[in-house]
């Protein structure tokens, strides 16, 4: 796995401390949940790591799991009735699979609701998650290279 970042403000206990690497602050998330949800959270997080070895975990937003490369793939949200995976450029990708099954009105994100009890098809999430990221990339490479600028002296 690559480094991991974080965008956290010392002063919010809530976020942690600098020292708190994301991924750490993710098992926390996962422990103190302590139920389907923290069980469910803990099986996506496997399935985008297994998907993308170089996958970098992050913690933002006062606390949402956030998994990138070249770009957010997804994050990975925990409320009372369901764990969310909001993929941030989902509208852009094939889902043959039917995956996708929350925030479908949008032009950019869509998402993943998992319920208790819901199981998950981690062969078709994979494919979705190498699916961001090859998105991702190609986006990366799409760009044009940064140019020097030539100094003026002569």
């Amino acid at each position: 796995m690559k480094k991991a970042t974080t965008s956290m403000a010392k002063s919010d206990p809530k976020e942690g401390t600098a020292e708190d690497s994301p991924s750490l602050l993710i098992d926390g998330r996962i422990k103190e949940l302590s139920d389907w949800r923290g069980e469910t959270l803990a099986r996506v997080r496997t399935l985008i790591q297994q998907a993308d070895p170089e996958v970098v975990e992050e913690w933002k937003w006062r606390g949402v799991p956030v998994w990138s490369h070249d770009g957010i793939i997804c994050t990975g949200e925990t409320y009372k009735n369901v764990v969310k995976m909001t993929f941030a450029k989902g509208a852009s990708l094939e889902d043959p699979s039917g995956l996708f099954n929350s925030s479908m009105e949008g032009n950019t994100r869509r998402a993943i609701d998992f319920h208790e009890g819901d199981k998950i098809d981690e062969e078709a999430l994979k494919a979705l998650i190498r699916a961001a990221v090859a998105l991702n990339t190609a986006a990366r490479a799409a760009r044009p290279a940064r140019s020097q600028k030539k100094s003026k002296s002569a």
